[in-house]
């Protein structure tokens, strides 16, 4: 099958406009799906610190929980820190994502 090319400005001009398409599109998507960098500080455990009340202050005044139910909070630090339960210890280090 032979194709022809009947008018090679409007073919030219069409392959131009598809890359343009093509293009801004990537260029849209790239900065939809990109993630943040998320950066870390670090906490210390105060004497009655619990992961539940830790949760609820970041929450509060971290915008990295921001819209984010308190039991997704706590897995997120528990998983964050490595912690294979909810216990903690006075003077402990944990980190926290921020934005």
């Amino acid at each position: 099958m032979n194709l022809k090319i009947v008018n090679f400005s409007k073919f030219v001009r069409s392959i131009v406009i598809i890359g343009l398409i093509v293009f801004i599109s990537l260029l849209i998507c790239n900065k939809s799906f990109s993630h943040t960098e998320t950066n870390y500080k670090k906490i210390y455990v105060s004497d009655g610190d619990t992961l539940w009340g830790i949760a609820s202050l970041e929450k509060e005044n971290n915008l990295y929980y921001a819209n984010k139910d308190i039991r997704d909070i706590v897995s997120n630090i528990k998983y964050v820190n490595n912690l294979t339960n909810s216990t903690l210890y006075n003077n402990q280090e944990l980190v926290i994502p921020s934005l």
